[in-house]
């Protein structure tokens, strides 16, 4: 199973790039499937506006991420919280996909994950980002998970400095492929 992961954040050092390695990690430490991240960052996927699409088609960087979605069973969304909602990057990514026919995340299998500074760990942007996912057919995991204080606690070696809640996320994780592969 090919998995791919990657962040509603375009800055360098996002906690969500980061909670996205931590991740990575778990799957590859435990062997459940193949991982891949992508930047969304180096895509330079503009706002979306129809008639950008209408003078030039569909960005290069939406239909390449459209092509990896496409080839990977399965997808890990981390995402930040912004005010309270969905960050307007991983919406306006959702938009441009939405362009593409067949619609890549349809029928995918999803999880959804947050991290923040603050101590909710992004868990209501969760609850917001899950709609435009819903109405275009992708398959959401119905469990969610945020780590909150992530500046403290991801690590540089890819972990969460709290055993309970790197045991959580394992699990999560571990779950949700299991999940996953019976779907594809």
């Amino acid at each position: 199973m090919k998995i791919l992961t990657f962040a509603g954040s375009l800055r360098k050092d996002s906690l969500n790039k980061k909670l996205c390695g931590v991740v990575s990690e778990i799957v590859k430490k435990n062997n459940l499937a193949e991982i891949e991240f992508v930047d969304l960052q180096p895509l330079n996927i503009p706002v979306y506006d129809g008639d950008i699409e209408a003078s030039t088609g569909i960005p290069a960087g939406v239909q390449q991420l459209a092509q990896k979605i496409t080839e990977a069973q399965a997808l890990i969304i981390c995402t930040p919280e912004y005010n309270g909602s969905i960050p307007g990057i991983l919406k306006n990514t959702i938009d441009w996909l939405s362009r593409l026919k067949p619609v890549s995340l349809a029928g995918k299998p999803a999880l959804l994950l947050a991290a923040s500074p603050g101590a909710l760990g992004g868990v209501r942007s969760l609850w917001h980002s899950r709609q435009p996912f819903d109405v275009l057919g992708t398959q959401l995991y119905p469990e969610m998970m945020g780590v909150g204080k992530a500046h403290e606690t991801i690590t540089p070696e890819k972990t969460l400095n709290d055993a309970k809640l790197q045991a959580n996320l394992e699990r999560l994780v571990k779950d949700y492929i299991t999940h996953a592969k019976k779907l594809v």
